[in-house]
């Protein structure tokens, strides 16, 4: 049985040059605010033996897997990352957050540990990669109650890789640790004291990283996977990616471009970091725009996989809205991606899409009918109606959950994220027999062909909702209308897709969608609403139970629903003021 500790820590080292930690200092930290004393909990020796696969796809994406021996905590530790790699870290200092999941101590890799690093080892053997021993000197900072509101580590670290006969490489480094009950704004007190003493963040956020670093060899892959993509995209340029235009020869020189301006370089370079380097001050193209989109989501499937298996709140939800705007992009700029090869790939993420939605559905129609249940007054609640709601929410949750756990394990979804892998590489790959995913518009400016993208897609949704509007209530309006509710998340997708290439306009107008996204959507859970209230108003009918409250409730959705068809065309109003062509 594995368990999930959150861990908040920082990491700091001495300056080159620099004197010796002097231990005794610490104890100084009882004086900061809010540490009733140090408590010093001696020496401990740790034994820890990294896990990877042959070309280290945990340690690229900021994923560590150990077996660990000695402390409190031995057994197997696996730990991901909990904000987005590259996200802005809190507070003054480099906070480090991870959620570590511990499973008891075995010879081999335990399987549900395993499971969790499936999305991004693609069932790759997991092998031993790096040894590291640690000697560790702990204090914990306790509050007035002995409650601990921080852990100081100073560790001395000797590390190489499996295997290795060679001598190891080491360092010592001093670790400070979130506690439980402890403030963040401790961990900006403990640094300032820590800089007092010589010590300076670290330049590396894990062991692993520093070991792998210093303990590379010429037979050992020591490249993380995203980088790999960056040097073949630098081999590549001029001579490998036929979606560019080639410069035609001329005998004059060429003009030295001048420096892009601040804005369109700070959008350049975050593409540069995501598809993987080239000149930052080289112009976009529509396929840059669009693989920046594709690759974006693509990484947030796999990032959310461990969640979404683990039950983590929302995980499932945004792993399934990570699913569709992948697919929407795919479906929207088919100027550039060529169907023959992105049309299976949508195919596959429709397919994901609704094993992840068998009981998200469920759950949020679930918080919807309580929420109206409790604004209901108690004089007006006849008949067991919230038993009935929780009998109904709790109905098929546990199959539906096997069913998602048996679809993320199975081939079918392995062959998927294999596929998505793939197109994450520079330039894409694509299915033997398969056309490459980027068409010849790809090499244009993004201004004209991403351009076109989004206001196809928004006269697509002008189209829906003109037609749904002009239906009389019923229905045939409520199939309309949800109908334009997809459009309009396709339309949204696209706008936030376009943004690196089009700019705060393409950031506004996907807010405009966005809200006109919400009001239909609130009206296609008022329709959905409705139909499960009577279908629970049939079953407590024939088990002799008042129907009153359920009829209640009924009534108040079909009011919503009204509500939100008369909010309609003053939200869409809003799309068109100023018009989406004037904006992009």
């Amino acid at each position: 049985m594995s368990r999930t500790v959150r861990e908040i820590e920082r990491k700091y080292e001495a300056a080159p040059g620099g004197a010796p930690l002097d231990l005794a200092a610490l104890s100084a930290l009882a004086e900061l605010p809010g540490v009733a004393s140090v408590v010093d909990d001696g020496v401990t020796a740790l034994d820890a033996t990294y896990y990877d696969t042959a070309d280290q796809r945990l340690a690229a994406d900021g994923v560590t897997l150990r077996r660990r021996t000695g402390g409190s905590d031995e057994g197997w530790h696996l730990k991901l990352p909990v904000r987005p790699k590259g996200a802005p870290r809190t507070s003054g200092g480099g906070d480090v957050v991870r959620d570590e999941i511990r499973a008891p101590l075995g010879d081999a890799v335990p399987p549900e540990l395993a499971a969790l690093t499936r999305s991004r080892t693609l069932d790759a053997p997991l092998r031993p990669l790096v040894e590291l021993r640690t000697r560790r000197t702990v204090w914990r900072l306790v509050d007035a109650a002995g409650e601990p509101l921080a852990e100081i580590s100073a560790d001395e670290v000797s590390a190489r890789r499996a295997g290795s006969a060679g001598a190891p490489v080491r360092w010592s480094e001093v670790e400070a640790e979130l506690g439980a009950g402890g403030d963040p704004a401790l961990l900006d007190a403990v640094e300032r004291h820590l800089a007092t003493l010589g010590l300076r963040p670290a330049g590396s956020t894990s062991k692993l990283a520093r070991a792998l670093a210093e303990t590379a060899a010429p037979h050992v892959e020591s490249v993380p996977a995203t980088e790999a993509r960056r040097e073949e995209r630098r081999a590549a340029h001029g001579d490998g990616d036929d979606t560019r235009k080639k410069p035609k020869e001329s005998k004059k020189p060429k003009k030295q471009k001048k420096p892009a301006p601040p804005k369109k370089a700070r959008r350049r370079e975050g593409a540069d970091a995501l598809l993987g380097g080239g000149d930052p001050n080289a112009e976009l193209t529509a396929g840059d725009v669009v693989l920046d989109a594709v690759r974006r989501q693509i990484a947030a499937i796999v990032a959310l996989d461990p969640a979404a298996r683990r039950e983590v709140p929302d995980a499932v939800h945004r792993m399934r809205v990570a699913t569709r705007r992948l697919r929407s992009v795919l479906r929207s700029y088919r100027k550039v991606l060529d169907r023959a090869a992105a049309d299976p790939v949508g195919a596959e993420l429709k397919w994901l899409a609704g094993e992840l939605g068998v009981d998200r559905d469920r759950e949020v129609l679930a918080e919807r009918l309580t929420a109206g249940l409790d604004a209901v007054p108690d004089e007006q609640r006849l008949g067991p109606v919230r038993a009935r709601l929780t009998i109904w929410a709790q109905a098929e949750h546990a199959d539906a959950r096997q069913r998602l756990i048996a679809a993320l394990d199975g081939p079918r979804y392995l062959d998927l994220l294999t596929t998505l892998d793939a197109l994450r590489a520079d330039p894409p790959q694509t299915r033997e027999g398969t056309p490459p995913l980027l068409r010849p518009a790809a090499a244009k400016p993004p201004r004209k062909v991403v351009r076109a993208a989004v206001l196809a897609e928004t006269d697509r949704l002008a189209r829906r909702l003109d037609a749904a509007l002009a239906l009389p209530p019923g229905p045939e309006r409520d199939g309309a209308l949800h109908a334009a509710r997809k459009a309009a998340k396709r339309a949204r997708y696209a706008a936030e897709a376009a943004e690196l290439g089009l700019g705060k306009g393409a950031r506004e107008l996907a807010g405009r969608l966005q809200r006109v996204q919400q009001v239909l959507g609130d009206h296609q859970d008022s329709v959905r609403a409705r139909e499960t209230l009577r279908d629970i108003a049939v079953r407590a009918h024939a088990a002799g139970e008042s129907t009153f409250t359920l009829g209640l409730l009924y009534g108040r959705e079909e009011a919503a629903a009204a509500a939100r068809e008369r909010e309609l065309p003053e939200v869409w109003a809003a799309v068109l003021d100023p018009p989406p062509r004037r904006l992009l």
